[in-house]
């Protein structure tokens, strides 16, 4: 696989980096990542992926665009009001960059179909707002052996893990969170949400997927991302494996 004149000029920026180069931008053109949420962490994510030149994306979300959505949720205008958001998003991925691949499923993912969704991903990105969804994705992840970038935002708060569970050394989704699929969640109507914070995970949900593909400085797995905007702090933490999950001890 080569790239042509113009990819060499759009990527240009990439290839002079040392960890990237061009052998690292033919990595990203050849790849296929699923974006599990078209929302306010996806939004962002699905155009640095773009912008990125990464070869095929999975966009799955089943719901539509509402006026809510776009204090924070930058891929959508108004006249996207009432559509689907993986079709508007598909639409924005080709004005962005018509040399990305885009499959659109407006589909609910769950414990039922989760691995069929994802299985011809290389990285799965998740930037989903309910903690069921989040545990059939990190499961189906695990079984298919896919890198899961695991991204959440609440008010000023949120949090960024990479998540490798079949290593010996790495933990698991279920690791971090238990198994509890009633938990109890506010949702960013009840809360709110800063519309920017999203921006800022859905950025770094971005840089560690390309990350999963072309592997540059340290390895985030195993390490839980935390920031918060009220503070002006982030903080990174250890995530152990438990011995005792039921996913992967």
């Amino acid at each position: 696989m080569t790239l042509s004149d113009a990819e060499v000029a759009r990527y240009a920026r990439h290839i002079v980096l040392k960890e990237i180069g061009g052998a690292g931008q033919r990595k990203l053109r050849g790849a296929t990542v699923a974006v599990v949420g078209a929302g306010g962490i996806g939004s962002p994510a699905i155009q640095y992926l773009a912008a990125a030149g990464i070869g095929t994306l999975i966009l799955i979300d089943d719901d539509v665009v509402d006026l809510s959505n776009l204090q924070r949720q930058t891929l959508f205008g108004e006249d996207d009001i009432g559509s689907a958001k993986v079709a508007a998003a598909r639409a924005a991925v080709r004005r962005l960059n018509p040399g990305v691949s885009v499959s659109a499923l407006t589909t609910r993912i769950d414990t039922h179909n989760a691995q069929n969704l994802l299985a011809s991903a290389d990285v799965v990105l998740d930037g989903c707002d309910n903690f069921a969804t989040r545990l059939a994705v990190a499961d189906a992840a695990f079984a298919l052996r896919i890198p899961l970038v695991s991204a959440a935002v609440g008010q000023f708060e949120g949090q960024l893990a990479v998540y490798r569970g079949w290593e010996a050394d790495k933990p698991c989704y279920r690791c971090l969170v238990g198994a509890d699929p009633d938990r109890a969640e506010a949702n960013c109507a009840e809360a709110g949400v800063m519309g920017a914070m999203t921006g800022v995970m859905g950025s770094l949900a971005a840089l560690e997927t390309i990350r999963a593909i072309v592997p540059f400085g340290d390895d985030p797995a195993g390490k839980l991302l935390l920031a918060d905007a009220l503070a002006f702090r982030f903080r990174t933490i250890t995530v152990p494996k438990d011995p005792g999950c039921l996913c992967c001890g």
